[in-house]
Parts: C-alpha cells; sequence; structure tokens
C-alpha cells in the first residue's frame, strides 16, 4: 500500500500512472470524491447547508461554486468533509478488499490530495513524497485547472503544511525535469518498495 503525498501540482496523478504502468493498482480519491458527489443524499446534504447556490441547473453539484465556499472558510471545509469523507473511505476500502484478491495485483497505490487530512494514510504501509518546484507547480495547476495564484495558495493553505507531508514520508521522488526521468525513478522506486530481491538500478 503506497501513498503519495506532495504540493498541491507536484504530479501525484503522473507518479500514480506511472506506478501504473508498473503494474500497481491506483486508488484515484479525487474521482472517487467527484463519484460522490453524484450521489442524490450527498447532493440533498449539501443543499440543505449551502442552498442552490452550489446547485447547477441539472441539478448536479457546481464544485466551482462550492469550492469558492468551502476554500475560503476552514469551518466549511470541514463541514464538507465531515459529509463526503466517510464515503470516500468506503469505496477505497472496499477497492483495497477487491485488488488484495487479485493475485495480479502487487502493490497499491493511493493518490489523495488530503491523504493526512483525512487520515487514510493509515490504510497505507509506504509513503512516498513528491517534489517539485513552487513555480513549476503552479504553471501546472494554472494550465491544468485554470488557478490563479490566490486559488492555488488558499487550497494549499486548507491541508497540512508541506514541511510536515514531507517528514512523514520515508521515500521521494523528484519531479522537476523531464517526464523520462520521472519514470525512470518511479521504476527504480517500484521495484525497492514492491521487489526488493529483483531491484534494478
Amino acid at each position: 500500500m503506497i501513498g503519495l503525498l506532495g504540493g498541491i501540482g507536484a504530479g501525484k496523478s503522473t507518479v500514480a500512472a506511472m506506478f501504473a504502468e508498473c503494474g500497481c493498482a491506483v486508488i484515484d480519491a479525487d474521482r472517487i470524491g467527484h463519484d460522490v458527489l453524484k450521489d442524490d443524499d450527498v447532493i440533498d446534504m449539501l443543499r440543505t447547508r449551502w442552498g442552490d447556490a452550489i446547485i447547477a441547473p441539472d441539478g448536479s453539484v457546481n464544485r466551482k461554486a462550492l469550492g469558492e465556499i468551502v476554500f475560503a472558510d476552514p469551518r466549511q471545509l470541514d463541514e464538507l468533509n465531515r459529509i463526503t469523507h466517510p464515503r470516500i473511505r468506503r469505496v477505497m476500502e472496499q477497492l483495497i478488499r477487491d485488488w488484495r484478491n487479485d493475485d495480479r495485483v502487487e502493490a497499491i497505490v493511493v493518490d489523495a490530495a488530503v491523504l493526512l487530512e483525512a487520515k487514510w494514510d493509515d490504510l497505507c504501509t509506504h509513503l512516498v513524497w513528491v517534489d517539485s518546484p513552487d513555480d513549476r507547480r503552479f504553471e501546472r495547476v494554472n494550465s491544468c485547472r485554470g488557478w490563479n495564484r490566490e486559488s492555488w495558495a488558499s487550497r494549499e493553505k486548507s491541508q497540512i503544511c508541506l514541511d510536515s507531508k514531507r517528514a512523514r514520508c520515508e521515500y521521494k521522488l523528484v519531479n522537476r525535469s523531464s517526464v523520462s526521468c520521472l519514470r525512470e525513478e518511479v521504476r527504480k522506486l517500484y521495484y525497492q518498495i514492491v521487489h526488493p530481491a529483483d531491484r534494478s538500478d
């Protein structure tokens, strides 16, 4: 069970995909979270708490509107997390049970931005820090998500500080050069963790 940690925009999802290329199963907590927001009971709870302002015309959750509310106020974010995190964890635990019964799966990677905040790290046996310079991280979130610096900073402020996260990790991957270099580092780390006897440098 390999958990990925890193700042927003560090490239954790890219690293998770590279672990998948090595044969790992991947839990994408962000995708699960999006699915949870489609549950009718969750939509009803969110509508009751924050009103129709966070509901799109088609009846789905307007994630942008909801995000603007909860990332501006830690108490609001806590309320959202109390609704969604237990549901996300239940899905994660079911996936883990399924994959542990699959002989083809040798390792499971957990890609979750709030791995420590949600206390999902207790599911992991190894924690990996994905390191990337601040300017590169901002370029990624600005290009891929359209966030400005204020949005990026507010979301990062809502999480545990990077130094504390880094200190929890026993392994580190540096994402600051080419994709091919990162892929090779992931491959080496995969063998170090999953097949130490067959490690190939």
